[in-house]
């Protein structure tokens, strides 16, 4: 399998919105479009409560814990759930796109899927949920 390459120069750790701005300034176009685009796209699904963070050296959603990530890569842009298994549920969907087991690959050359990439973070938002929803029901007996 070949290894996605990074887009050049950008910052590896960060955490502010201003270091979300500075990994996207650093990246080239056609790319720096595209990622501004994808971040509006998802920034369109999050609940408000969301936060921007930098999280696995990639800018991120988070509520409070990261739960959908996004980047740039040399030949493509990526959507990143955080989670192994996400992806799983929506393969019919995905099947005109490259992935991985954590990541869809969206070439530059592609519209990108706006209603694919909405529908995955509404589903991945309603299983965090679902998710810390149940550690609040988990009882620990001593």
């Amino acid at each position: 399998m070949k290894r996605a390459t990074p887009a050049k120069n950008i910052p590896k750790a960060a955490g502010s919105r201003g270091d979300i701005e500075t990994y996207i300034a650093a990246v080239p176009e056609p790319a720096q479009t595209a990622l501004r685009q994808l971040r509006e796209i998802i920034r369109s699904a999050v609940p408000e409560e969301s936060v921007e963070v930098i999280s696995y050296g990639i800018p991120a959603f988070a509520l409070p814990k990261p739960f959908f990530g996004y980047a740039a890569f040399k030949n493509h842009l990526s959507v990143l759930p955080f989670s192994g298994s996400f992806f799983d549920s929506f393969a019919e969907d995905l099947t005109h796109y490259s992935r991985t087991k954590s990541s869809l690959h969206i070439p530059f050359d592609r519209p990108l899927p706006a209603p694919l990439i909405r529908k995955l973070v509404l589903a991945r938002v309603a299983r965090s949920e679902e998710h810390t929803s149940e550690l609040h029901h988990i009882t620990i007996s001593y």
